[in-house]
């Protein structure tokens, strides 16, 4: 049986987005995300949700993979809904009272609008990730940080360091995935009682979660030491990517149509 796709990791796929230049997504991704938090009603919200559909259509990614990420932050996802629509007040018109406690239908309809914001940011952004490489994400985030090389950054490290970072969610999700199974295999349950007590149950998970990942941590420096990497200074690359008229344009009109929407809606 062929194992799960971890969230964030990249997706193999020969579509328009998949094409590309990793610079020009980011450059999208940035101007997705100021629209989001510049629109004010769900009028905007629901244009975006239009925006991110076709992007999610046209990258070939199947929505399941994509949607992952909405698992990944449901709880915060709930706190934004309990956040803005429990009163502590006896004389709010109420949908729903229990004691001093009332669910008001104006705060529920804010925080309905931030957890989708919070939807649309994730699924959007998430793309980049799904249909990037590990080596064009680095390259064009180096790019992307070179002139601040001239100021004493440096940006090749940084560039690889958030590389690996992102790398490690996908790695971090299925490698305590593989220890929750094996666990329950064993006859650990962690569907039992309250919050507090599934939340301990979760705390014999840490132990080989963590072993794991420095495990692995140690393998990847092993790895790079072996090919001899001293940092981004003096490196060059078997192919130098540039921007194309194809990727100036998208990147133009995507950046031009969200402002435009960011300001009107």
């Amino acid at each position: 049986m062929k194992p799960p796709v971890p969230f964030g990791q990249y997706v193999p796929g020969n579509s328009g987005i998949h094409r590309l230049e990793a610079r020009a997504k980011m450059g999208v991704a940035a101007a997705f995300t100021a629209m989001l938090f510049a629109v004010e009603g769900f009028a905007g919200l629901g244009v975006s949700a239009v925006i991110t559909v076709a992007a999610v259509v046209l990258s070939g990614v199947p929505p399941r993979l994509v949607l992952r990420g909405v698992r990944v932050v449901s709880f915060i996802l709930f706190f934004t809904l309990l956040a803005h629509a429990l009163r502590w007040d006896s004389a709010t018109v109420a949908l729903v009272r229990v004691g001093p406690l009332s669910v008001d239908a104006d705060g529920l309809l804010t925080g309905m609008f931030f957890a989708t914001r919070i939807v649309l940011l994730v699924v959007g952004t998430s793309l980049v990730a799904l249909t990037t490489s590990p080596v064009r994400l680095t390259e064009g985030l180096e790019r992307l940080m070179r002139p601040l090389e001239r100021v004493g950054l440096p940006a090749g490290d940084i560039a690889m360091m958030l590389t690996v970072a992102l790398r490690f969610i996908p790695t971090t999700a299925e490698e305590a995935e593989k220890v929750v199974v094996a666990q329950m295999a064993r006859g650990a349950r962690f569907d039992r009682g309250g919050p507090i007590s599934r939340a301990k149950a979760y705390v014999p998970v840490l132990v080989p979660l963590f072993v794991g990942l420095f495990r692995r941590a140690d393998e990847l420096a092993t790895a790079m030491e072996s090919r001899c990497y001293r940092g981004g200074t003096g490196r060059t690359r078997l192919t130098e990517r540039r921007m194309g008229a194809s990727d100036w344009t998208v990147l133009a009109a995507s950046v031009a149509l969200m402002v435009m929407l960011g300001v009107t809606l």
